[in-house]
């Protein structure tokens, strides 16, 4: 059986969403970043990079979200979560892998770095990460889905940056209203529902 190392509300939360929309059987396994979790010599054999997510196969373990979505979607073909022809197939990567190196990044800064940004870091590193949220805005996101009219593995990924963002107070819905708008469809989806209280989390 499949097994997902995660942290409630952090970007594994893409995979632990996919894994719901597949419909297979797995098992989660929280690790508490918080606490450091992360860095004990349990979890460092599973992944050394000591982050999350991670995902224990049958063949092995595989680590980043984009491998981990691409993994679900093609042994899961029956759920539809990733488009079957080639160029379409590339475009969803190319979106997944913006999301992973250029998004996370961004607003993680914002949100994340230890000790907070203060003062102009802080308001250039939100200058950064709104033109982020402004591209996927204005040009990525196709909509209804992330792709176009057809859901997919990328929009439990996106889902992810939305909601730190409106969490924060951050997603204006005069600036971003077609990212709301998808934020609150794909928060709607019974697999994405299940994820969110797995984690003990609800929309937002």
């Amino acid at each position: 059986m499949l097994k997902l190392y995660y942290s409630p509300g952090a970007c594994a939360m893409a995979s632990h969403i996919a894994l719901e929309e597949a419909g297979t059987d797995y098992e989660l396994q929280k690790i508490d970043l918080r606490q450091g979790e992360q860095r004990t010599p349990e979890y460092l054999a599973i992944n050394p990079a000591g982050v999350t997510p991670a995902l224990a196969t049958e063949q092995g373990v595989i680590t980043q979200n984009v491998a981990i979505l691409t993994y679900v979607a093609q042994t899961h073909p029956q759920a539809g979560l990733a488009p079957t022809e080639a160029y379409a197939f590339a475009r969803m990567q190319a979106f997944n892998a913006w999301l992973a190196s250029s998004l996370h990044p961004a607003i993680g800064k914002v949100l994340f770095s230890r000790p907070p940004l203060e003062g102009a870091v802080r308001a250039e590193a939100l200058e950064q990460a709104f033109a982020k949220y402004d591209l996927a805005e204005q040009h990525l996101l196709v909509g209804p889905w992330a792709l176009g009219e057809d859901h997919s593995v990328t929009d439990g990924y996106l889902m992810v940056f939305t909601r730190w963002a409106r969490q924060a107070d951050l997603l204006d819905k005069a600036r971003f209203p077609r990212l709301n708008a998808h934020l609150d469809r794909v928060q709607s989806r019974p697999a994405v529902q299940r994820a969110l209280a797995a984690e003990g989390l609800s929309a937002i």
